[in-house]
């Protein structure tokens, strides 16, 4: 088994997929609102009609990944790696730190 990567490398391998303009854009808006959509889903517990906005951004936020994605040709890394779902969080906590 390889050894684990360390945060920057599971951040520079998913940015290396992500070069194309149209694609960073996708993600850099899609990425918080899959995010933000989570959050709803929590909160849609306990006010039952939040659940209508939290299914609404959740599909926006994939569709933009998927978008962005034809323009790379790339598949997404998470069709490789399962754990890359977790790893576009911090890719775009790095973005917005002018990091990635």
């Amino acid at each position: 088994m390889p050894p684990e990567r360390t945060s920057e490398e599971w951040v520079a391998k998913y940015a290396s997929s992500h070069q194309h303009p149209i694609n960073r854009a996708c993600h850099t808006l899609g990425i918080p609102l899959i995010v933000i959509s989570l959050a709803l889903f929590v909160v849609a517990i306990f006010l039952h009609w939040m659940w209508i906005y939290a299914t609404i951004l959740f599909v926006i936020g994939w569709i933009l990944q998927f978008i962005g994605h034809a323009f790379e040709r790339k598949a997404p890394e998470f069709f490789h790696d399962w754990r890359f779902l977790g790893v576009g969080v911090r890719w775009w906590i790095a973005k917005m730190r002018g990091k990635a």
